[in-house]
C-alpha cells in the first residue's frame, strides 16, 4: 500500500461518517454499520455493544468500508482497508468528533463500543458519472 493511497482513503474517510465493519462470526461472514471517526492516521470506530458484534471484531482482522454511492454526486468513491481491530477509550476530543450517539439500537438504550483500526491494506475505487467522457486509451 502506497503512503499516498492511504493517505487518500483517510481523506475519503473524513468525508462521510458512517461505514461498515466486516469479519467473520461462527465461521460465517457478516457486515456491521459503525460510526467512523478519523484520528491519528487509523480509524476509530463506535459500534453498539448489545448487538455483540465487536466481540467477533476485537483482536482480529476486519475488512471496514465507506463510500458516497447515495450522495447523488457524479464522482463516486467507495474505501476499504483491512486491519486488525483493537480496543480502545476515545480521548474527549475524540467522543467530541462521534457527536452524540443514538438514543436506542432496535429499541433498547445505545451502549458505544470502540475499536481502533490501523489500516495495513487499502482499496480506494472510484466512478466517474460526468457528462464529460476522459479519452480512450489505445494500444
Amino acid at each position: 500500500m502506497s503512503s499516498e493511497e492511504a493517505a487518500r482513503a483517510i481523506d475519503l474517510l473524513g468525508r462521510v461518517r458512517y461505514g461498515r465493519v466486516a469479519t467473520s462470526l461462527h465461521a460465517l461472514p457478516f457486515v456491521a454499520p459503525a460510526r467512523h471517526v478519523v484520528t491519528g492516521g487509523g480509524v476509530l470506530l463506535r459500534l453498539h455493544a448489545g448487538f455483540g458484534y465487536h466481540q467477533a471484531c476485537l483482536g482480529s482482522v476486519v475488512a471496514y468500508g465507506a463510500d458516497n454511492l447515495n450522495s447523488g454526486a457524479e464522482h463516486l468513491w467507495s474505501v476499504q482497508f483491512t486491519g486488525t481491530a483493537e480496543p480502545c477509550e476515545p480521548t474527549a476530543g475524540e467522543l467530541a468528533l462521534f457527536g452524540p450517539p443514538p438514543r436506542a439500537a432496535d429499541g433498547e438504550p445505545f451502549d458505544p463500543v470502540y475499536m481502533r483500526i490501523e489500516p495495513q491494506f487499502v482499496t480506494v475505487h472510484s466512478l466517474d458519472y460526468s457528462t464529460e467522457r476522459p479519452p480512450r486509451h489505445t494500444a
